[in-house]
């Protein structure tokens, strides 16, 4: 998920991901060198969890439609195979981001904390799916993102209107789901309103907010599929 990695953006309207029975054989192969990794990471950061997560497989794009099969697994696992170079190409970590766009045309994109998984990376607000995304058997993706969206920035689904279709950008390991949501305030005003909701937070996922008004503002610290999607929505720049 760097600058290198090919992407391919599909604009589809309805999702169908059912959640399935399955046992992931590069965990269960793998279960001891991906404890002992863990173990080292959680040393490193305290702050870690192997909480439950949900990743996908066999992605079908058809028309304006996207099937796939998601499974469960085990946090240590994710981050092992993510750290290792993605060494099963059959799975995708799929995740949806509420892009948030400003009154004035600017992107508002949060800067991870230190004690998360992913400190220093700039993007749209999201996080990997788990159980509680779960609904009648399959992901929820719409409310993964409003459920993400109100943790990390205390904006409820009154504070944006949602776009209807999804931007699908598909690099291999990722599958970021992106839903355009606009709100009616620029970018200034956005951001301190959602730096003051983190000055009230413990231990705020997000330890900076950025805007981005045209691709000079894009950095090496937002992943590839973040920096493609704006690209495409801002068009050719002078």
């Amino acid at each position: 998920m760097n600058g290198t990695t090919p992407s391919v953006i599909h604009r589809v309207v309805s999702l169908d991901l059912p959640v399935l029975s399955w046992s992931w054989p590069f965990a269960d192969a793998r279960r001891a060198e991906i404890d002992a990794h863990f173990a080292q990471a959680q040393r490193e950061n305290p702050h870690l969890w192997n909480g439950r997560v949900l990743l996908g497989r066999h992605p079908v794009f058809a028309g304006s439609h996207l099937t796939a099969g998601y499974f469960e697994t085990d946090f240590a696992s994710f981050l092992a195979w993510r750290d290792w170079g993605f060494p099963d190409k059959d799975v995708f970590n799929g995740f949806g981001m509420g892009a948030l766009r400003c009154a004035d045309g600017a992107f508002l994109l949060g800067e991870m904390g230190r004690h998360t998984s992913n400190a220093g990376r700039i993007y749209f607000p999201s996080g990997t799916p788990d159980l509680d995304d779960v609904r009648d058997g399959a992901l929820d993706i719409s409310g993964s993102v409003a459920r993400e969206l109100e943790e990390e920035t205390g904006l409820a689904a009154g504070d944006y209107r949602s776009d209807a279709d999804w931007h699908c950008v598909y690099t291999g390991p990722a599958l970021a789901m992106i839903r355009l949501l606009h709100v009616d305030m620029p970018g200034e005003a956005l951001r301190a309103r959602i730096e003051a909701n983190l000055a009230l937070q413990q231990s705020p996922e997000l330890s900076a907010i950025h805007l981005v008004r045209g691709t000079r503002d894009l950095t090496s610290a937002m992943p590839h599929f973040v920096t493609s999607f704006i690209e495409a929505q801002l068009g050719p720049q002078p």
